[in-house]
């Protein structure tokens, strides 16, 4: 029985002999190059059953390899891996026709897993091939290197040939509407329009004639006919934000659009046909909105077709110094005077709890942009800002005695007295215990994982968990673990 061969293209000679050992060890044959031009050679003389390459190579960019493979042997599956983890080249290589992308550093095990699905699943013939335009870093919607928002962009990647409907949950100033976006702009509806409608902005007695319109005389006031937005957004996508917050007579009409795919107008007898994409967000649980009787079950299903969890950014920390940088440089690319993070004053805001996630630390970096007169943002700086927002944001935690004064008791439950004020605020209910487990697991971990440099044997053996247990917990928080290829 001849062996599974894998063609392997990557610069890096420490990554290529990782992989061939790797592959070797799992059983197959290993073919490896750090050229483009000598990939090429082997895929035209036939070689191969399944090709790994990097995107920078010497000679050619490896995405760029792509479609020629694609033409003369459309059925050999393509993974890429590529440090320039963004967005746009996860879109590039989906579109160009790879089978998985994998950003570095990435998992042995992933891999491997990824090589195994390549072979048992033949890739389709009818991929697409065109891929988007390419983006520097600076226009990219979405910003982040970290695990979580990785597999967002594998998501978004694997929507853009696809009309799925999608529904986006996360938090408040998480960057919903960002997301969304971002699947229309990447997505084959991209000529068409963009249009958005906030559920939680418009008067319940209204919301029925913004999304459907209404023909004149419809009802008092109706001095012309309303164009809704479905019929804006004809051809291109209708964004429909806090869906939570739809009220149910308006509920029912969207099932029935959904279900039938055509609606009429509030007033209206003539149906109209529906051409829009749905994309749905909110920052409720839905599922706790169903049970209290607020959210039709039948209309959840419809619209979570495709769930995206947008995690909060007190979840991906290690996004936080590169989201800071690129609001520093919008905010001098609009006039702003330019200026610096230094290291320590960059780890007070990685390790702040944000609970306006992305928006709030945008707002702050603008703020302190335009009204800091020094060019370096220090320590100094930072901790007075954040301190002047748990004070205002913070309700008075209760006296400790001077026992539980530093005991990790009294700790969680100050923490846990923020969280019940942010919940307040947000509305949301159902989300505490996993929120609050979420939050203490997770420095847990991370302090386990840098006490055993990454080693994930010895953090399960010291933290008592089954090593399967424990990598699913690090993939659920989206913890990065230093000890990877690349």
């Amino acid at each position: 029985m001849t062996l599974p061969t894998i063609l392997i293209a990557d610069d890096d000679r420490s990554i290529r002999t990782v992989l061939t050992q790797a592959l070797g060890r799992a059983g197959y044959q290993v073919r490896a190059t750090s050229s483009a031009a000598t990939l090429w050679r082997w895929v035209e003389d036939g070689e191969g059953d399944v090709v790994i390459t990097d995107v920078i190579m010497p000679d050619e960019n490896g995405l760029d390899l792509i479609p020629r493979i694609r033409r003369v042997r459309p059925e050999l599956p393509v993974i890429v891996m590529s440090a320039q983890s963004t967005l746009t080249t996860a879109v590039q290589a989906t579109q160009r026709g790879a089978f998985e992308y994998l950003p570095k550093p990435f998992d042995l095990a992933d891999l491997l897993a990824a090589v195994d699905r390549a072979l048992k699943q033949p890739v389709s013939l009818t991929a697409q091939a065109k891929a988007a335009e390419p983006a520097e870093d600076e226009a990219l919607p979405l910003i982040g290197r970290s695990p979580a928002m990785q597999e967002i962009y594998r998501v978004i990647a694997r929507l853009t040939t696809t009309d799925l409907t999608v529904m986006i949950n996360g938090e408040s100033g998480a960057g919903k509407e960002l997301v969304a976006r971002a699947l229309h702009d990447y997505g084959r509806r991209r000529s068409g329009p963009f249009v958005a409608i906030n559920m939680a902005a418009i008067p319940r007695e209204l919301i029925e004639s913004e999304l459907f319109g209404h023909e004149r005389g419809a009802f008092t006031g109706a001095t012309n006919r309303h164009v809704g937005r479905f019929e804006q957004a004809a051809g291109g996508t209708l964004f429909l934000d806090e869906i939570g917050d739809m009220p149910p007579e308006a509920q029912t009409r969207l099932l029935r659009v959904l279900q039938e795919g055509e609606y009429t107008t509030v007033g209206g007898r003539q149906p109209i046909r529906a051409n829009a994409r749905i994309i749905a967000a909110t920052h409720r649980d839905l599922r706790a909105l169903i049970r209290s009787g607020q959210f039709r079950e039948d209309l959840f299903y419809r619209l979570n077709v495709v769930p995206i969890r947008l995690p909060p950014l007190r979840e991906r920390p290690d996004d936080i110094p590169v989201l800071a940088q690129h609001f520093l440089n919008k905010a001098q690319a609009e006039g702003l005077p330019a200026k610096t993070i230094d290291p320590a004053a960059m780890a007070l805001l990685s390790s702040y709890r944000w609970p306006g996630n992305v928006r709030e630390l945008e707002n702050l970096i603008r703020r302190l942009a335009a009204l800091v007169p020094q060019p370096v943002i220090t320590a100094e700086i930072i901790a007075a800002e954040l301190a002047e927002h748990e004070v205002a944001e913070d309700p008075a935690p209760a006296a400790a005695s001077p026992e539980e004064a530093d005991s990790m008791a009294a700790v969680v439950e100050r923490h846990i007295a923020r969280l019940l004020a942010t919940i307040r605020e947000s509305g949301e209910e159902g989300v505490l215990y996993d929120r609050a487990l979420a939050e203490l697991e997770r420095p847990l971990l991370r302090m386990t994982l840098a006490e055993t440099r990454g080693n994930q044997i010895r953090a399960a053996a010291l933290l008592g968990l089954n090593r399967n247990t424990l990598r699913k917990k690090i993939r659920e928080h989206g913890i990065g673990v230093q000890r990877r290829v690349g």
